[in-house]
Formats: C-alpha cells, sequence, structure tokens
C-alpha cells in the first residue's frame, strides 16, 4: 500500500481551500483519507498554512511520501 500526503480540494469553485490529508494513493483525490493533518488556504493574503509537524513527520518516518505541493509547503514552512 503506496501512503502519499497530498492536498484534498473543498471550498467553492474558483474558491480552493484544501486540507493536507494522508491517504492510499489508489483512492480518488478528494475520496477516502486516511489522516486529516492540516489546512493550506491560498486565497488569504499571505496564505494560510497550518499543519501538525509532529503528525506529519511520523508518517514520513512510517514511509508516507508527501507529493511534490505538500513538500514545498513543508519545506517553506520549516517542517522538512
Amino acid at each position: 500500500m503506496a501512503v502519499k500526503i497530498r492536498l484534498r480540494r473543498i471550498g467553492a469553485k474558483k474558491d480552493p481551500f484544501y486540507r493536507i490529508v494522508v491517504a492510499d494513493s489508489r483512492y480518488p483525490r478528494d475520496g477516502r483519507f486516511i489522516e486529516e493533518i492540516g489546512y493550506y488556504d491560498p486565497t488569504t493574503e499571505p496564505a494560510a498554512f497550518k499543519a501538525d509537524a509532529e503528525k506529519a513527520k511520523t508518517w514520513i518516518s512510517q514511509g508516507a511520501q508527501p507529493t511534490e505541493t505538500v513538500k514545498a509547503l513543508f519545506k517553506k514552512n520549516g517542517i522538512l
């Protein structure tokens, strides 16, 4: 089972809001997930980002792979 840390899009049309979730890579983008570890709101200025660093590090140590976007967000906010 390939586990990924990725963004799950919620919010209205042209008003995105994302939750950072841990999910099996076979599940759809906005489908089933294992755990929610934070959120990202690109519409605010500056963009709002909040994630549980301990949970993220735990999942990564257990083999979960963050997507490119999530990896960039983690690096920008000092989690990785």
